[in-house]
């Protein structure tokens, strides 16, 4: 069996590998803490790579799900997330009920491909998102955890939303489309018009409706950052602003989420941090 450093050095690596800006927000994190991060990043990408990418989804799934069951009554796999998720259990007063919604979550994605409401949309995104803020709390604020989360939630949520607002197009291809169905009614944006890629002005009215909600969110949660100690606060702070920036790069691309990828620079996600540094990293 590897040893713990060996672990959380593949952790970090599948960090670093599949989200630049993650890896970048909570690099500056107490080197313990930043471990911690690396391996809960690690077992949140492997769930949902199963489900993105997996050759047989429910099948691999369920045997995610009885790994993870086996880790939860004391036994731990031979392979480097499982070792090192063990260390982060032993070491912080972790929550096992994020992990286990973050596979229900998943589980969703296998079988609901529409939203009819709002509402049913943000319960997955609480499932696939915002359990993520809550597994981190435990790391990042280990005295104030019941007061940040809510503000975990939203940040989730506002995230997830970001995620589903930049791949429309990417989503559709996969047969997938989580923008909820009374608001495309409402708008008057029907699949075949994202099918076509179609950037219409009721798609972008539809658009910037759910983008109003994830800003709103963003907003919500950063009204409580101030709560986080410091360096965790810059963290939380930088992934946040990195995610929604997103947001303005889809409009500076006039909103084609169907050929386009949008993306947060390198240079922006510096300039943001260098602001961040230069505002001393305080919220208001």
């Amino acid at each position: 069996m590897m040893n713990i450093r060996q672990a959380y050095a593949q952790c970090e690596a599948v960090t670093a590998y599949h989200s630049k800006t993650f890896y970048r927000a909570f690099s500056l994190l107490p080197y313990d803490d930043r471990q911690a991060i690396w391996a809960i990043y690690a077992f949140c990408r492997r769930v949902d790579d199963i489900v993105d990418e997996g050759k047989q989804p429910h099948q691999e799934l369920q045997q995610f799900e009885k790994q993870w069951e086996s880790f939860l009554a004391g036994h731990t796999d031979d392979d480097f997330m499982w070792i090192a998720l063990r260390d982060v259990f032993s070491r912080y007063d972790m929550d096992a009920e994020p992990f286990s919604h973050m596979i229900e979550g998943q589980k969703m994605d296998l079988t609901v491909h529409r939203y009819d409401t709002f509402s049913q949309l943000l319960r997955y995104c609480y499932c696939v998102a915002s359990t993520v803020g809550l597994m981190l709390l435990p790391i990042l604020a280990p005295h104030r955890r019941e007061q940040l989360k809510e503000s975990a939630i939203a940040l989730g949520e506002a995230m997830q939303l970001t995620n589903i607002l930049r791949d429309v197009g990417e989503d559709m291809m996969r047969g997938r489309v989580y923008l909820p169905r009374e608001w495309m009614n409402m708008y008057g944006v029907s699949e075949q018009q994202i099918a076509f890629g179609q950037v219409t002005s009721s798609f972008i009215d539809l658009w910037e409706h759910i983008a109003q909600e994830a800003e709103n969110r963003y907003a919500e949660a950063e009204k409580m950052f101030s709560l986080y100690p410091l360096s965790a606060r810059f963290a939380v702070k930088g992934a946040a602003l990195m995610y929604k920036s997103i947001l303005h790069v889809v409009r500076e691309q006039q909103y084609d989420v169907f050929t386009k990828r949008a993306f947060v620079s390198e240079e922006r996600k510096k300039a943001l941090l260098q602001q961040m540094g230069g505002e001393n990293v305080e919220v208001g």
